[in-house]
């Protein structure tokens, strides 16, 4: 699929993908994928090889988490493994505001600004791993080497 094809905010990431170097193709699934299960089952892999965005507000500032479908991040975990003192999920509107996207579709990169990031150690586990491409119905795969490069994240425990 070219990037023409694609929605409007994959499209973005697309573009993101090109300046950091990463080759990869975004996948449009034909159902929605907002859930690891979900996407695990569209795409045919591991549900603990989806790599899911999740925003949270860690002393009241937003930052992206690239947690293992594989388990659920425990908040105090994640607040340890950062430094923060304050750990909650971002309601819908700060993902919008902070990502441009919609929970379901946020991707690792395409965002207006950059946000902190933080990748979960069990995400290395996998030979390849798939993120959110900007959109509920658009994944695409990634190495953890290349979810690395493109976000400048740093590895923590989750879980």
């Amino acid at each position: 699929m070219t990037a023409p094809d694609l929605p409007e905010r994959s499209r973005l990431v697309v573009q993101h993908l090109a300046d950091a170097g990463i080759e990869t193709s975004i996948r449009v699934l034909p159902d929605s994928a907002r859930s690891a299960p979900e996407a695990a089952a569209a795409i045919g892999c591991d549900v603990a090889a989806i790599a899911n965005s999740l925003v949270f507000l860690a002393d009241g500032s937003p930052v992206l988490v690239m947690t293992s479908g594989g388990h659920r991040a425990d908040l105090a975990v994640v607040a340890r493994s950062i430094g923060a003192g304050e750990m909650a999920m971002a309601p819908a509107s700060v993902v919008r505001a902070s990502t441009g996207q919609a929970i379901g579709g946020v991707a690792p990169t395409g965002h207006p600004a950059p946000l902190p990031t933080y990748i979960d150690e069990a995400l290395a586990e996998h030979d390849e791993i798939w993120a959110a491409a900007g959109h509920p119905h658009t994944v695409m795969p990634l190495t953890f080497s290349s979810l690395q490069k493109l976000t400048g994240g740093q590895v923590i425990a989750v879980a």
